[in-house]
């Protein structure tokens, strides 16, 4: 049985007056509410330690937006998997869209972190998609076949069911468009698939694959009711709590 995730990534958003008060929001919902899948949350990185506090049951998964392809060293304002475990963080976000796009990440680098994380015991949830200018192309199912082979492919079978996939269709993310249901499912369909030609049906059925583009309250039990998405990367929606329950809620 796959895990079902809905996964929050609050990018460079809130201050830690406003973190504290969501985290304590979302917290009491979780406490109160029977939830049908795991509820995770990618805060910035300062506020790490403070979600730990207060998810200390960790009723509520705690990642980071990335982290080091290095163990340690000179690498200014860096995080390494090395710090993310010994805080007890649940993982790491790996190769997300925004880095790509401004910091220059490109998916022979997220190789190195998701192996990093893996060795440290910690989650990656790798992070993959095609631009607007790819899907016009007709180039989608390449490109995400390329990338996935490329930063997972070194993996073994057990190392790779323990990695998250995120799909991001990048002309999707904070533009208010997205891909329907079934332009979403065919994509995941079609990564399950390539996971599937080299590790086998079997472990390919245990690969959590969440879709990340633009999921919102009122698309989100639709999105989620597709064979290949077991939840969803949230950006915008993620940022207050009547939004992101609804979502969570896209489960029920």
């Amino acid at each position: 049985m796959r895990r079902k995730i809905v996964a929050g990534n609050w990018k460079m958003n809130k201050n830690v007056i406003d973190a504290q008060q969501l985290m304590i929001q979302l917290l009491s919902y979780k406490t109160n509410n029977t939830t049908n899948c795991e509820v995770w949350i990618a805060p910035p990185s300062l506020y790490l330690m403070m979600a730990k506090d207060i998810f200390e049951k960790d009723e509520i998964g705690v990642f980071s937006q990335d982290m080091s392809e290095y163990e340690s060293g000179a690498y200014t304002g860096e995080l390494s998997a090395d710090m993310l475990e010994s805080i007890d963080a649940t993982g790491s976000l790996i190769g997300h869209s925004e880095r790509r796009q401004y910091h220059g990440e490109n998916d022979e680098s997220c190789n190195k972190k998701v192996k990093l994380a893996l060795d440290k015991g910690l989650i990656p949830v790798y992070c993959n998609g095609e631009t607007l200018e790819q899907r016009k192309a007709g180039q989608h199912l390449d490109v995400v076949k390329t990338q996935t082979e490329t930063a997972l492919f070194t993996l073994s079978a057990e190392e790779i069911k323990k990695v998250v996939i995120a799909y991001e269709p990048v002309w999707a993310i904070g533009t208010g468009e997205t891909a329907t249901p079934q332009q979403a499912q065919e994509i995941h369909a079609h990564i399950r698939g390539i996971i599937a030609e080299k590790y086998g049906k079997e472990v390919a059925d245990e690969v959590s694959i969440l879709y990340g583009g633009s999921v919102k309250p009122d698309n989100a039990k639709e999105i989620f009711s597709q064979p290949d998405i077991d939840g969803g990367l949230i950006g915008g929606a993620a940022l207050k709590l009547e939004d992101f329950s609804k979502i969570i809620e896209g489960f029920n």
